[in-house]
């Protein structure tokens, strides 16, 4: 038997008529950038977010790019994240000429440690992104606080936290956030997109000059911008799947809460732990354990496929190595970047692999 990572041919099987109907509108209608779709997904996700405006964009990469550049942030000016994230969260801020300033992480909720973000501000610091790792919120008052005391904007990287909560409120919680609609997300397309949410007017409407050759008439130009918009297509694909990733979320807490009581018990492995504040939506099921490469060997050997988000740390790629960054900078992130493992997880995961994931487990370790 083979339990895959994410089998995405199960979600599109059960929604195969809705996806194929949604397509072949957009095929009739020959109208394959913008259009009614992208504007009717964009008015549904900013609803589904708390926001009053959503701007289509083609990832999450490039959500987060422009939103720092709607907030004026550029060459000299310092942003705050955390290295255990996907490059991309950092590479952002460098590309656009600031500098990433990083925040070790929290050994228990894998997010942004907040007590240590204080101290990293200076008077060039412009902005905080905290990331809502694996689907789980980072701790945001604590932030919001720091925000409001220094004059910090905030953007929050929702890429992988569609539908998270923090304290009861869908992220971001803050004025914006960004989301990516890669394939493998609780919530995605059938190829890149993404999107940025606000309560921020004049947010919005600088992202849809910037997504769109600093156009938003034809063939008036306000400035320079990007070709960064979200295919009609895949607008239409997401407008389907809104309507059932409250659902989905709620199998993969399900499955997440199985895994924990399968698991426990087992010395060498911690499980997620769900914060207090936190509604938790499980992007990712990521353990720490020791000899994790044993442990995947071991379980590809009996067809269980697992990734390893992410196997070297943001400020240890060559990239910022050569900006003077060094191991031991961010030991928490490190060590956890030796011990983590993503166990398969998306809604379509049977009960019984979960059974046959813990049991393999179990019989490595034994």
């Amino acid at each position: 038997m083979t339990i895959e990572f994410v089998d995405l041919k199960r979600q599109n099987k059960l929604l195969g008529h809705k996806l194929r109907t949604a397509i072949n509108s957009v095929i009739e209608n020959a109208l394959f950038v913008g259009g009614r779709p992208v504007e009717q997904f964009e008015k549904e996700f900013a609803h589904f977010c708390g926001k009053k405006y959503c701007v289509g964009l083609n990832s999450g990469t490039d959500a987060l790019f422009l939103a720092l550049l709607a907030y004026g942030i550029g060459p000299g000016d310092e942003v705050i994240t955390v290295p255990n994230s996907y490059f991309s969260t950092a590479m952002v801020i460098s590309n656009i000429g600031a500098t990433p300033v990083f925040v070790d992480t929290d050994p228990v909720s894998v997010t942004i440690d907040t007590t240590k973000i204080e101290k990293s501000i200076t008077r060039k610091t412009k902005a905080i992104i905290p990331v809502h790792l694996c689907g789980q919120p980072a701790d945001m008052d604590p932030i919001v606080s720091l925000a409001k005391t220094y004059h910090l904007h905030i953007v929050e990287d929702c890429c992988q936290a569609h539908g998270a909560r923090y304290k009861g409120h869908v992220v971001p919680l803050t004025e914006t956030g960004v989301f990516s609609f890669y394939p493998g997300k609780n919530f995605g397309a059938f190829g890149d997109g993404g999107a940025l949410v606000t309560d921020n007017a004049k947010v919005a409407e600088r992202l849809m000059h910037l997504r769109n050759d600093g156009s938003i008439e034809k063939y008036t130009h306000t400035g320079f911008g990007y070709k960064s918009r979200l295919d009609t297509i895949q607008a239409a694909i997401l407008s389907v799947k809104l309507s059932h990733l409250n659902t989905w979320n709620k199998k993969r807490r399900n499955l997440a809460g199985l895994y924990n009581k399968r698991l426990k018990g087992i010395s060498q492995i911690v499980t997620p732990t769900e914060m207090p504040y936190a509604y938790h939506i499980y992007h990712l099921y990521m353990i720490t354990c020791k000899n994790r490469d044993g442990l995947r060997g071991h379980l590809a050997k009996h067809g269980i496929k697992t990734v390893i988000h992410y196997p070297t740390p943001i400020h240890l790629q060559k990239p910022y190595r050569q900006l003077g960054f060094k191991a031991g900078m961010f030991p928490v992130g490190e060590q956890r970047s030796k011990n983590i493992l993503s166990l398969p997880m998306f809604p379509e995961l049977r009960e019984s692999e979960v059974l046959c994931v813990c049991q393999t487990i179990r019989s490595f370790y034994s």
